[in-house]
């Protein structure tokens, strides 16, 4: 129905080039849509069900080619059990992208914390291609 259909026949045979982290997301707030005012204390599980309500929103704000896999993905490693508040693929980078929700300062724990998933993922979960 598109008037420019060549520019539709580009955009369906070559992907889109990223070339900075801003090329993949649309909008650098992208939690504005929960409705959560900014300077009212939260607690991560409000934070995330206030996300998985309005994930349409996330999504389209996120960008293109992006697929949720789960909200508290649970695995165990080394007999620990770990849980990933938030799980996306994305089709246009062919990775994973994760979530730790985290209210408050970054500690040095939450960033260990952080990559014992980024980790997992990049050793157990995703594909050889």
């Amino acid at each position: 129905m598109s008037r420019d259909k060549e520019g539709i026949q580009r955009l369906s045979t070559e992907r889109q080039i990223i070339e900075k982290p801003e090329d993949l997301l649309k909008d650098s707030d992208v939690l504005g849509f929960t409705g959560l005012p900014k300077l009212e204390k939260h607690s991560e599980t409000n934070l995330e069900t206030k996300i998985i309500d309005h994930l349409q929103e996330l999504l389209l704000k996120l960008g293109r080619g992006l697929i949720f896999v789960g909200t508290q993905v649970r695995f165990t490693f080394e007999d620990e059990h770990y849980r990933v508040n938030l799980v996306f693929f994305t089709r246009l980078l062919c990775c994973f992208i994760l979530f730790d929700l985290k209210i408050g300062l970054q500690k040095y724990q939450d960033i260990g914390q952080m990559q014992i998933y980024v980790n997992y993922y990049d050793h157990r979960v995703k594909m050889e291609d």
